[in-house]
């Protein structure tokens, strides 16, 4: 392990923002912050919002800049990465900025029933192929994940450049019959983004640079609805897939 990244762990936990529990403090049990982090994070009633996969937390901490009357939690498994929003909080003096080091898989173990008002998901790894397509996270698992946190009619918003990615969870929002407010496939080329969907992390600008269209989606969930991979007919898996990948091939 290189020296730099060695100094970034190291100087993480001086970080205040940001919250990164060993594995056996929520590995099958909830850490200690959940329903909490109104009372002891954040000291304050604001509303919250989590980005995940949030990277070096550039979005993070720019969506809290524009937002100061919410929280913004970015939550990553990276943490020499986390490392850049979490310093850029600090020396900010940002009390709405918070990062959580973890894997998306244990959210649940961190957040109480309705205790999240929003979720963005930035650029994730689309994992294209088949046999991964339950750690996609807008896969009928995560999304079950999801709902036990979200308060009602939480919106959950989907920036990628991935077509795959973006085709595939308009495939489940149809297939879960879920409430879309905005499934764009070019926000740039249409003219679609505002102050917010501008912002740019170094991935996006990296796929602008290679003339790749970003896209944008925007949905909520429904209670009612049972979001179980396996409840899923194959041919609707096949169908998803199929229309998926020819998508990616244009």
């Amino acid at each position: 392990m290189g020296k730099d990244k060695l100094k970034k762990f190291a100087e993480n936990k001086t970080f205040r923002c940001l919250v990164q529990p060993e594995f056996d403090e929520i590995f099958g049990k909830d850490h200690p912050l959940k329903g909490r982090w109104h009372a002891d994070f954040f000291r304050n009633d604001r509303p919250i919002v989590l980005e995940l996969g949030c990277g070096k937390g550039e979005y993070t901490v720019a969506l809290a800049v524009d937002d100061p009357a919410r929280n913004y939690i970015g939550v990553d498994i990276k943490g020499a990465r986390m490392w850049r929003g979490a310093k850029t909080a600090t020396e900010q003096g940002m009390d709405n900025v918070g990062f959580l080091r973890t894997r998306i898989e244990f959210i649940t173990s961190f957040f109480a029933p309705g205790e999240v008002s929003e979720l963005w998901i930035t650029f994730p790894d689309p994992q294209l192929k088949t046999r991964r397509a339950k750690k996609r996270l807008t896969a009928p698992p995560f999304l079950a994940c999801y709902a036990q946190l979200l308060a009602p009619g939480g919106w959950i918003n989907l920036k990628t450049d991935s077509q795959h990615l973006y085709r595939y969870t308009g495939e489940v929002i149809r297939r879960c019959g879920l409430r879309c407010a905005v499934s764009n496939p070019d926000i740039y080329g249409t003219g679609y983004a505002d102050k917010v969907l501008s912002i740019k992390t170094a991935y996006e600008q990296m796929f602008l640079d290679r003339g790749l269209p970003i896209t944008y989606t925007r949905f909520t969930l429904d209670d009612t609805v049972r979001f179980d991979w396996f409840d899923w007919e194959e041919d609707d898996k096949l169908k998803c897939e199929k229309d998926c990948e020819e998508a990616r091939r244009k």
